[in-house]
């Protein structure tokens, strides 16, 4: 039996040896390093008698094995956690000690060097660059411990996120959704695919959908006996998240958006923008924000002193990057912005609008042959007399306040697209923007940014050398856009950017490959190649679920000046440093003990701050001091159980033993109670308490690991493995 595991053994390591050579030389691909790995593991089992030693070089080598799969795929924090567990398994090899208090110290060890790649940015930074950090690792830890603006100063921002858009987004799809269940059921459309807009016509004479109120969806039938076709099925599908009711007229049924679902997309809609504005700010390399929310704000604060670069961060934070791929109907302009509907009176004089026509395409003819049509549309012309001073965007929030005035139907929207003139004189030719003008819309968009795989910036060398941004589609976008380009051939396309029509491009032909492009205007280069900059970041990092506005903006100095702080800094690692000298005079080397303990509370403390990314603050820094205190309080409590049982005679393992168990329920009442305080905080605090609040929670969890657990191991090892004699608890003892 034994030489057959002899036998055994020998294959294995050859079959090992040889997977390893292969995984070396194929530079770690999974096939080998896994055949690899179990071979190790194979020679272990059979070469390896003793069963603890075999257990830990096993679960060594299936760490190791694992790490190397996860640095072949890039996966850092994998890599990482294979290391601690190769580390936290090595400990099961010392030659002391039983089992248990090996897999302890392992345990210690691992969430030790766990700490220290988590706040090794955080010290990197701290240290001015003095203590080195890998680029390897600054490029995969992605998060530090910023310094708040009450130690640093620098920009707060304030974004409201309108979350009443969001409410009405979720309200049209409910709405085309109803239009696509209605088209189907009056056997309009199949059920294959969207409804066309031939189909939509046709439902339009037998009901109409309006949306009136920001959660309200309404069906009028003309026919009231066709209120029979929202049946069960209909209402299974969408009375899970609206309700529904009668009226108010006899032909009519009304939707409402439920409660619990406007608030779940409330509460959706902050949560996604905090996200996509945090992936902004990555994008833009500042490490050092912070990105929090508060009810339906979201709070940006960013230290430091650059105003160029604040103005920078405003830009791309607040902009949208909603996109939007909608057709033009020319054909129906002329309801809203043709006679009789628009009259000369409807167009105030002083306001640079004025009314216009133009020939535009209009599909294909029966017969064959390209068909037009005169299309309307109104044009205003910025800084009149009137408004001599004004920008682009104070002309358009005047046009769009005119806009409202007009009657749209439900199913149109109107867009504004910029109007540019040509710039005598420049070389090459140059273009700035004079005003804007309408486009007569679907409302229903084709194809939204949610689509979007990619995007990236190029130059049009044969148009001036115009920077335009590509966009690259998912599967599903690529065939939707060739579909909707194939079924309307010479008709206009807008791309709408932010509910701004970037272009409206002629369909040619039907477009397959699923590109893009959304031209970046003809002013300035550098303008161009900087506005393409920002449209490929906030595209690459997600359109906001809704439009945010400013609502605050203040830059912030230092709540205490410099030489505050230093004096802060200074008395806080006086005051610890004397706290620490007290323990070790009092308690000899058990204060010794204590005082690493505290040591590493704080590092355990720092790194799950730095993993959270929070910034440090005022508060934060009084709530570590408030837990570092906790934590001495702890091992001062244990000190003096322990010595109150050697005075009544006990022996020093049986005075450890009764001391730890003595101390534990004074430790966990005294933890448990300031737990629960923070928690209290941390729910119904906001802005620096609840930064209080969230340090000290931390502070309590790493009090009890660090004051509880790790100085045990220490004291466990005093008397079972050196087998002291006498503790060092004291001058007494």
């Amino acid at each position: 039996m034994r030489n057959r595991k002899n036998t055994n053994a020998i294959l294995a390591a050859i079959v090992a040896a040889g997977a390893w050579a292969c995984a070396v030389f194929w530079r770690g691909e999974p096939l080998p390093v896994l055949v690899a790995t179990f071979a190790t593991v194979a020679v272990l089992l059979y070469g390896v008698s003793a069963g603890p030693r075999r257990n830990a070089l096993s679960l060594m080598t299936l760490a190791a094995g694992s790490g190397v799969l996860f640095f072949h795929f890039d996966n850092f924090w994998g890599l990482v956690v294979c290391g601690l567990v190769f580390v936290w398994s090595a400990f099961g090899l010392l030659p002391f000690m039983d089992g248990v208090w090996r897999f302890k110290l392992g345990l210690v060890a691992s969430v030790f060097l766990g700490a220290m790649v988590a706040l090794w940015p955080t010290l990197h930074n701290m240290s001015g660059g003095r203590i080195p950090l890998p680029a390897y690792i600054r490029d995969r830890v992605a998060f530090a411990i910023a310094p708040g603006l009450d130690l640093k100063g620098g920009l707060r921002l304030v974004y409201t996120v309108e979350v009443d858009e969001a409410i009405r987004d979720k309200r049209d799809h409910f709405a085309d959704d109803m239009r696509q269940e209605l088209a189907t059921s009056f056997g309009l459309h199949s059920g294959e695919g969207r409804v066309t807009r031939d189909e939509l016509t046709k439902l339009e004479e037998k009901i109409h959908v309006a949306t009136p109120e920001t959660s309200l969806i309404r069906l009028k039938f003309k026919d009231p006996a066709d209120a029979s076709k929202v049946d069960d099925r209909f209402s299974r599908k969408f009375l899970g998240e609206l309700s529904q009711t009668k009226g108010p007229g006899d032909a009519e049924l009304t939707f409402k958006i439920r409660a619990d679902v406007e608030s779940q997309i409330r509460d959706g809609a902050v949560a996604q923008a905090k996200d996509t504005v945090m992936r902004r700010v990555d994008e833009l390399g500042l490490r050092e924000a912070a990105v929090t929310t508060r009810d339906e704000d979201i709070i940006v604060e960013v230290p430091g002193t650059d105003e160029k670069s604040f103005n920078e961060i405003k830009d791309t934070i607040r902009k949208t990057a909603r996109l939007e791929f909608k057709m033009v109907d020319d054909a129906g302009s002329s309801k809203v912005f043709g006679p009789p509907a628009l009259r000369a009176e409807d167009i105030p004089e002083g306001e640079g609008i004025a009314q216009y026509t133009e020939i535009a395409p209009n599909g294909v003819k029966p017969g064959g042959g390209k068909d037009s049509v005169t299309g309307y549309y109104a044009r205003m012309s910025c800084q009149p007399p009137k408004y001599p001073n004004e920008t682009m965007a104070e002309c358009l929030v005047r046009f769009k306040a005119w806009g409202k005035t007009l009657s749209v139907p439900d199913d149109h929207a109107v867009g504004f697209e910029p109007v540019t003139e040509p710039v005598q004189g420049t070389d090459p030719l140059q273009f700035k923007q004079v005003g804007w003008r309408t486009l007569f819309l679907f409302a229903r968009a084709e194809l939204t940014g949610d689509y979007i795989t990619d995007a990236s910036i190029g130059q049009d060398q044969q148009n001036f050398g115009q920077y335009y941004v590509s966009l690259t589609f998912s599967p599903a976008g690529a065939d939707r856009f060739e579909e909707v380009t194939g079924a309307n051939v010479n008709r206009r396309f807008a791309i709408i950017l932010d509910d701004i029509v970037d272009s409206a491009p002629v369909i040619r032909t039907k477009i397959g490959g699923g590109r893009a492009q959304i031209s970046m205007g003809a002013g300035d280069p550098e303008k161009q190649l900087h506005d393409a900059n920002q449209l490929n970041l906030v595209l690459k990092s997600g359109a906001l679920p809704a439009p945010i506005t400013p609502s605050n903006e203040s830059l912030i100095g230092p709540s205490l000046g410099r030489d505050a702080i230093q004096q802060g800094v200074k008395g806080a690692f006086y005051g610890t440093l004397a706290v620490l000298l007290f323990m070790v005079f009092y308690y000899r080397k058990s204060g010794v003990v204590a005082d690493v303990a505290v040591i590493f509370n704080l590092l355990l403390q720092m790194a799950l701050l730095a993993t959270f990314g929070a910034s440090m603050t005022l508060p934060g820094i009084a709530g570590l001091a408030l837990t570092i205190g906790m934590s001495v309080d702890a091992n001062v409590l244990i000190n003096e159980r322990i010595r109150e049982e050697l005075r009544a005679g006990k022996s020093v393992r049986q005075a450890v033993d009764a001391g730890y168990a003595r101390a534990w329920p004074s430790i966990l009442d005294g933890h448990a109670t300031v737990f629960i305080s923070g928690l209290i905080l941390m729910q119904y605090g906001s802005g620096p308490v609840k930064g209080f609040a969230v340090t000290l929670v931390i502070g309590i969890l790493c009090s009890l690991f660090t004051g509880f657990f790790c100085t045990r191991l220490v004291f466990d090892w005093w008397v079972r493995g050196a087998k002291l004699k006498r503790l060092s608890v004291g001058a007494e003892f």
